[in-house]
């Protein structure tokens, strides 16, 4: 009996997610990454995102998902609204830490990449996936290198991406009553499976106006590292891990 009930379960498609067939139990989940300093966590999974929150920057520390080539497909429409994430014990940020503070309310998991499922949209929203951000770098090149994610899912069927705030001298202060802390500068990684090969990107920016050409702002995961404190990729093979981490293959990102 228990078999048959298995097999039913099975056969009705009970492991995955109606709107894009998505896994509810992955294997690998190789783009959560570890802390390696001692900074304040609390580790959240959403529908399509896992964040390693921080109640004393009200900000994530890292925000990390993989985007698959079927999810960007989704044709969801952008909710646009900003919401308190419920599941976070200690402060949070809020819409009024934001207002008149100069800065745009910036998405580390774009919600762009969400529009394959209702609750994944509006999880998007929620403030632990929030930092602020100058709006010529969150309209500029971080949207730019948020398009390439998309592209790249659709190229090679699936990325891993993880993301997050750099905070280290915290010149730029912090907003609202709440005291967000404004990060000094931003990074991305990326991973992919190419033809059985993985290959990984790193990607640092300062929190400044201006838009240099992509190239200019790729480095390797083990330079994204020594930044962050970090330690990204580590469920892969450590031969694997330590080959893709310290160097970038130009060709497979399309920087010439």
């Amino acid at each position: 009996m228990i078999q048959l009930l298995l097999a039913a379960l099975l056969v009705g498609g009970a492991w995955y997610h109606n709107s894009c067939q998505r896994s509810t139990y992955p294997t690998s989940q190789v783009e959560l990454p570890q802390l390696q300093t001692s900074v304040v966590s609390q580790e959240i999974v959403h529908e399509a995102y896992t964040v390693s929150y921080n109640s004393d920057w009200k900000l994530p520390n890292w925000v990390a998902y993989e985007l698959t080539a079927q999810e960007v497909a989704g044709e969801l429409p952008r909710t646009d609204h900003f919401y308190p994430d419920p599941m976070v014990v200690g402060k949070q940020a809020e819409n009024s830490d934001y207002r008149k503070s100069g800065y745009d309310r910036g998405h580390m998991a774009p919600a762009a990449d969400m529009k394959w499922s209702e609750t994944a949209m509006r999880e998007s929203f929620y403030f632990t996936n929030i930092c602020p951000q100058i709006h010529n770098l969150n309209a500029g090149i971080w949207q730019d290198f948020e398009d390439c994610g998309r592209k790249w899912a659709n190229q090679y069927g699936s990325v891993y991406i993880v993301c997050g705030p750099v905070v280290k001298d915290n010149k730029l202060g912090t907003i609202g009553d709440n005291q967000v802390v404004v990060p000094d500068g931003f990074y991305k990684v990326f991973l992919v499976n190419v033809n059985g090969r993985y290959e990984a990107l790193g990607l640092l920016f300062d929190h400044v106006s201006g838009r240099k050409k992509m190239k200019n702002y790729a480095c390797s995961v083990d330079s994204v590292e020594k930044v962050t404190g970090i330690d990204f990729f580590y469920r892969l093979p450590n031969d694997v891990e330590s080959r893709v981490e310290a160097q970038v293959n130009y060709s497979v990102w399309g920087f010439k």
